[in-house]
């Protein structure tokens, strides 16, 4: 066997470790602008929305500005800015994988194949993807809606979700996609679709804010489950230490109980409307346990 020169090693060594994703710098960064970016959505009621003075607001961006408080601490620096960065669910993921915020604060699913791009801390809830439709149409679960259009939002696991269930049980769906969950429901509104289909909660969201709730209905089995959770930028765990230890003591404080109850029990902007949806069972029992392992759900 013929020796091999440790020195003709070293170029391989090298470029093995260029091809390494260089890990990120958050709070180094955020410590050089003296400021945090969150990216916040503006319809996902009642997680992360514009009240009527067009300002975010929900369960989640009141979750990272508590994030926020702990970065504040580690950092040493109480005065840090807060500044604010409006993102859709196709753009979302970019923006937190590419630094353009360092917390997501909206309604993303943790899934194996985002979990690639990008990282999450503790899910602060678990949904299901349900189906929205008028209280009269007689449609009652997906089954019915065989040959009929179904819209769903860019960027969300809904649509591989819904093109997954129409091609198992052949039921030849006209899917249509929409920018964002208010033109979604837009298209339901106008007959330009038969069913919105989206998480539930959401979907509650929508129904309870807009002109006419009775006139619509949440209904199906549940289609997937979808375990919400913080986005932040990947391979940083200095960054999501902090995240998730802060998450870890909202829970064991009950402040996140706290939130919850803000946001689901008791009216919220900009109409005063009270969803009146408790903490669901997984949610509270995850609560029991928290971990940002979710599984690879797809």
């Amino acid at each position: 066997m013929s020796a091999f020169p440790a020195w003709r090693a070293l170029p391989l060594l090298a470029a093995a470790f260029t091809t390494l994703p260089a890990a990120a710098a958050t709070l180094e960064n955020i410590r050089a602008a003296q400021e945090i970016v969150l990216a916040h959505r503006d319809a996902s009621v009642p997680f992360s929305y514009l009240d009527q003075n067009r300002q975010p607001v929900g369960y989640a961006v009141d979750i990272c500005l508590k994030l926020v408080e702990a970065v504040k601490r580690e950092l040493a620096l109480p005065n840090l800015a807060v500044k604010y960065l409006p993102v859709t669910s196709g753009n979302r993921i970019a923006a937190v994988a590419e630094g353009k915020a360092a917390l997501e604060c909206g309604s993303t699913t943790n899934n194996a194949e985002r979990r690639k791009q990008v990282a999450f801390t503790i899910p602060h809830f678990i949904s299901a993807v349900r189906l929205l439709v008028r209280s009269d149409s007689g449609f009652k679960s997906l089954d019915d809606m065989s040959g009929r259009t179904v819209t769903a939002t860019t960027g969300t696991t809904t649509l591989p979700t819904l093109r997954r269930i129409d091609a198992e049980h052949d039921l030849r769906l006209k899917i249509v996609e929409a920018p964002d969950h208010a033109q979604a429901f837009g298209f339901l509104e106008t007959g330009k679709a038969d069913a919105f289909a989206l998480d539930d909660v959401l979907l509650y969201g929508l129904r309870a804010n807009s002109a006419k709730p009775q006139s619509w209905e949440v209904v199906g089995k549940a289609m997937s489950i979808e375990p919400y959770a913080i986005m932040l930028p990947p391979r940083d765990p200095a960054f999501k230490k902090v995240v998730d230890q802060e998450m870890r003591r909202l829970i064991a404080s009950g402040e996140i109980q706290t939130l919850y109850r803000r946001w689901f029990q008791q009216p919220i902007p900009p109409k005063g409307i009270n969803l009146e949806l408790p903490m669901p069972a997984m949610l509270r029992d995850s609560f029991r346990y928290p971990s940002d392992k979710t599984g690879d759900l797809e």
